[in-house]
């Protein structure tokens, strides 16, 4: 039967991939040539395979080779699309990988619009695994929009349209992406075309969180959500949404919803085996550090979804919770420069960590300088373990931030503490008479309902009755 010989055809070459990925390469690609344009046995490129492995390759048959507008035909065309992609990126071809994108859109004629949508989004994702792709990615995903108008396919345009938007966002082109984001936007509301709008104004609330406007990020995933309300909203999707809530929720400080969010979101992650979950466990560990509750931090990890994701990542967060709990600035300066890609590469994790570093410098010093009226700085750069010249930047910030009242005196390379200054409520009281009074005066204004007024003894003005009566005017 036909179907049988395609399919042993495609499981031959998945193991080929296993053991030799370069012949694996050659094969799909004669098998993707003769699948289209209906070459026999034996042309092709498997010719180019080696001779240790062109006796176990069970070449293509006659009738999938003839018969490209049969069920096996495009499907041994799909998948070789695919696997020829997989293996490029797999070797870190990114030049390999633009022209097979470029010679498939020429075979996607036979292959269902919402099919060839979902391959060209799939190749294009797969420069993600490749370093330094980012740029070559843009130009791709630009080159396949200009394709899709060209063979009028809109639903994959808008698609690519976001795609590109997300890859300016990667980019840090957040000017490109917004005004790309309005465009789409315009013409997705125009077609009410729910799921492609949910994942755009999702998008738009993540560009303006990076550029740190947070009331048009809330704006935007209050949006999100309510286009999510009105349609089936995937679990992938749903996580998205409430990934980006947590971590909005993180930016107020509230870190207590901010965890409940992250929570969700792990769990729509997981149960995907979706990539964001490690991600999005990090925050959620970071919720419970900025919390105080870095002991929860361990219990998490030792659990079954955490052992389910241990790594340098978890083990990241781990450290920065033991160096919090033992509230000790060495090991949290050792956990930041231990696992400096897991931290400081991550912008939300490093925005949080450093308000906490600075939260745990500045408790530091306020227990340390606490016995005494003057101090060397050195000497108290030496009891923090930290350099002297960071130590007195940050006392020099504290005394402006009247955190404590004091004075540096960097003649003598010391810290002189004042105590702190008894406030005199005489002001204050006086303050609050002079506003009470203007209430009182206010009251009986409003109570001459007529307005009656009185002239003065040189009758050349009017006042207010009640002032006439009162003797004084406030």
């Amino acid at each position: 039967m036909p179907a049988p010989n395609a399919t042993a055809q495609l499981k031959e070459l998945e193991a080929l991939a296993k053991a030799a990925p370069a012949d694996a390469l050659t094969g799909y690609e004669d098998l993707l040539q003769r699948a289209t344009a209906g070459a026999l046995p034996g042309q092709g490129n498997l010719a180019l395979l080696s001779s240790s492995n062109l006796s176990n390759f069970t070449p293509l048959p006659r009738h999938l080779a003839t018969c490209t507008s049969g069920e096996d035909g495009l499907h041994a065309k799909e998948v070789a699309i695919m696997k020829i992609g997989e293996l490029l990126a797999g070797q870190k071809n990114a030049t390999g990988l633009t022209e097979h994108i470029k010679r498939s859109r020429g075979l996607f004629g036979d292959i269902a619009k919402a099919k060839t949508t979902k391959f060209i989004k799939g190749l294009i994702d797969m420069y993600g695994s490749i370093p330094g792709s980012l740029d070559l990615q843009v130009q791709v995903c630009k080159d396949c929009i200009e394709w899709a108008v060209a063979e009028k396919r809109v639903y994959l345009k808008q698609a690519l349209e976001t795609r590109l938007a997300g890859l300016y966002l990667d980019n840090k082109m957040y000017s490109d992406s917004l005004a790309l984001i309005g465009s789409l936007l315009k013409e997705l509301k125009r077609l009410d075309d729910k799921n492609v709008l949910m994942e755009v104004q999702l998008l738009e609330s993540r560009v303006h969180h990076a550029t740190r406007n947070q009331p048009k990020a809330r704006a935007a995933l209050t949006s999100a959500r309510t286009s999510a309300n009105s349609i089936y909203c995937p679990p992938l999707m749903q996580a998205a949404l409430d990934l980006q809530s947590g971590i909005l929720h993180a930016e107020d400080r509230d870190y207590k919803t901010a965890y409940s969010y992250f929570y969700e979101a792990l769990d729509g992650f997981s149960s995907q085996e979706d990539k964001k979950a490690v991600s999005t466990l990090k925050y959620l560990l970071l919720c419970k550090i900025m919390l105080n509750l870095s002991e929860d931090v361990h219990s998490i990890i030792t659990s079954k979804l955490g052992l389910k994701y241990a790594g340098s990542e978890v083990d990241a967060m781990k450290a920065v919770a033991t160096a919090h709990q033992n509230r000790s600035l060495l090991e949290f300066e050792q956990a930041m420069n231990r696992y400096q890609d897991e931290l400081r590469n991550d912008p939300i994790i490093n925005f949080h960590l450093d308000a906490l570093y600075d939260t745990l410098l500045e408790q530091n010093l306020l227990r340390v300088i606490e016995p005494f009226s003057r101090v060397e700085i050195a000497h108290v750069a030496e009891l923090v373990k930290l350099p002297t010249p960071q130590v007195e930047a940050k006392l020099s910030q504290m005394i402006l931030d009247h955190v404590f009242h004091g004075i540096l005196d960097q003649g003598a390379g010391c810290l002189v503490v004042f105590e702190e200054p008894i406030h005199d409520k005489t002001y204050d009281d006086t303050l609050e008479t002079i506003k009470n009074m203007n209430a009182v005066v206010e009251s009986l204004y409003e109570k001459d309902g007529d307005g009656e007024t009185i002239a003065n003894e040189d009758g050349d003005r009017s006042i207010p009755s009640y002032v006439a009566y009162t003797g004084y005017e406030v």
